[in-house]
């Protein structure tokens, strides 16, 4: 009998990581696991375990300042962690075994100052910068205004992107038409292939919090089906493009935020679609289930349910408060991050 997480591999998902801790990119792994991602809080993570201290210390010594220091961590952890993964990506011609790389969460921060051409300009430039060399690397990318309008020129550069802070279908579908438009300047459609990480369970909190006249048929699901949803367009719409890899959903936010709900609610929702990328603690807890996973994407709760969903809630006010929070959330970790750096840098007093 296939372990739970093969199972979901077996029912049509790919599984990653959403951390890139080597102890547990190492363990997952062993379960089957085949990709994974990273972000600031991550590395804040690592750094306060001490797995850093070394690397920490080495860049101290060479001078560098506090943002450089970060992002020569990130690019050290992610490094690992894509060879590690290499393998799948070589295995699969490029269709699965990646490692995401965040690019700076600081450029949406409402103290920067930059213009948004500029912005656009920072993000291709960071982008390619990152992307140089790492085969199996995707460059995260926000769904903001200038992360959008940078998506056509990195896609057209040859850089793999993984479109993040994706909440709703139209913003979806501005940023697949993007990566379209690039793809089909490179040379080649060969090796072209993107993600586009749909945040869930954010939306169920926003339901919970702002619409809390849902039945409880409904409440709690409206992460699920607008995520279902979005997969099913994004089936169609690469079905007939001439891309030998086809672009898929990342389902993104799959830790759970009521303490009511199954650990693995998300996960078996979801079980047999593109793919599941999970906190550690989420991909522990499958593993040791025991459970047997069966395909469930094409599920859809009873059209009752989903015609109550479309009822109620109102979609560009979702989009609102989940864009403006989320912008929040990308820019504060990358600000600690760089505080615990600074805070570390006094405690080694390196010389």
């Amino acid at each position: 009998m296939p372990g739970p997480i093969e199972s979901l591999i077996q029912a049509g998902s790919k599984v990653w990581l959403d951390s890139v801790d080597p102890d547990a990119v190492a363990q997952n792994r062993d379960w089957g696991v085949t990709g994974a991602t990273s972000n600031p809080v991550i590395i804040s993570e690592l750094i306060q375990s001490g797995k850093l201290d070394h690397q920490l210390e080495q860049l101290l010594r060479q001078g560098l300042d506090d943002h450089q220091i970060a992002w020569e961590l990130a690019d050290q952890a992610v490094s690992a962690a894509e060879k590690v993964f290499l393998p799948i990506w070589e295995q699969t011609q490029g269709e699965d075994g990646y490692v995401s790389f965040e690019l700076d969460p600081l450029l949406e921060d409402s103290s920067c100052t930059l213009s948004h051409e500029q912005k656009v300009e920072q993000y291709i430039a960071l982008g390619q910068r990152w992307a140089s060399g790492h085969p199996n690397r995707m460059i995260k990318v926000p769904a903001t205004p200038a992360g959008l309008d940078a998506l056509e020129e990195l896609v057209a550069s040859g850089v793999t992107v993984n479109v993040t802070l994706l909440f709703t279908a139209p913003q979806y579908r501005q940023a697949r038409e993007a990566v379209w438009r690039g793809a089909q300047r490179r040379g080649s459609l060969q090796g072209f292939q993107a993600v586009f990480s749909i945040f869930v369970s954010r939306i169920d909190v926003y339901t919970a919090k702002h619409v809390p006249e849902l039945s409880p048929h409904a409440q709690g699901q409206v992460g699920i089906v607008n995520a279902k949803r979005i997969w099913q367009e994004n089936q169609r719409y690469w079905a007939d493009k001439p891309t030998p890899l086809k672009p898929e959903i990342i389902f993104a936010s799959t830790g759970v935020k009521n303490p009511q709900d199954p650990p693995d609610k998300y996960v078996e929702a979801f079980a047999g679609g593109d793919i599941l990328t999970n906190p550690p603690a989420t991909n522990a807890w499958v593993q040791q289930s025991g459970k047997q996973y069966r395909r469930r994407i094409e599920e859809l709760p009873p059209e009752s349910v989903l015609q109550e969903i479309d009822q109620k809630v109102n979609v560009d006010r979702m989009f609102s408060v989940l864009m403006q929070e989320g912008i929040e959330k990308f820019a504060r970790p990358q600000k600690a991050l760089l505080e615990l750096i600074a805070q570390r840098r006094q405690e080694l007093a390196v010389t």
